[in-house]
């Protein structure tokens, strides 16, 4: 699956430059993707085996990156500090997603620019069914480290006070897998 969303990664972080923040980064896989412009990217993460991992691929990426301990609800940065915002496969797992938006914006820069690229919930009825019942239950939550494959996240984005830019949707993988479909988008926060 990694080879598969390379081409995805490069999309959601070109043209990035100045400060950005990624909120739960994860294992890193991002890093190698930043393009030169970015000064720095401050890296949050929750979990200590992810951030362990985060740290080592910070040490091989193109640019500057700082991995911290946080959580997308409470960023450990200032107000309008950073240039952009990206959230990659992780809106769906956090578990106040409109809040951690909202921090998003508040740490952005007035006219700053969120990046996403996240699984969201289908617009054919019956598999966006199978998607709330799978959520619903517990059991894919369960099995998919606290994910939840049935949220709208572009209208999330949309209610935290965001202005989409652009939405691209694209399967990932099996176009039936629970997951898909997924999209990669960008929105700005007001001025």
């Amino acid at each position: 699956m990694e080879r598969e969303i390379g081409t995805q990664r490069d999309q959601l972080l070109a043209g990035l430059s100045g400060r950005v923040v990624e909120v739960g980064a994860g294992n890193g896989a991002n890093f190698r993707h930043y393009p030169q412009a970015v000064e720095e990217a401050v890296a949050i993460e929750p979990e200590p085996y992810l951030r362990a991992k985060a740290e080592q691929a910070a040490r091989d990426a193109p640019v500057r990156v700082r991995v911290v301990e946080g959580v997308a609800g409470k960023l450990p940065l200032e107000s309008g500090s950073v240039d952009a915002a990206i959230a990659s496969l992780v809106l769906c797992t956090i578990p106040d997603g409109p809040g951690a938006l909202r921090e998003m914006r508040r740490v952005l820069k007035p006219g700053g620019e969120l990046r996403f690229l996240e699984h969201v919930r289908s617009d054919k009825p019956h598999k966006a069914r199978v998607q709330r019942i799978s959520d619903g239950s517990g059991i894919w939550p369960l099995l998919g480290g606290g994910c939840h494959c049935s949220r709208d996240t572009v209208a999330s984005i949309k209610s935290a006070g965001y202005s989409i830019e652009r939405v691209d949707s694209f399967s990932l993988g099996p176009s039936w897998w629970i997951t898909n479909p997924h999209v990669l988008g960008a929105a700005r926060a007001p001025q």
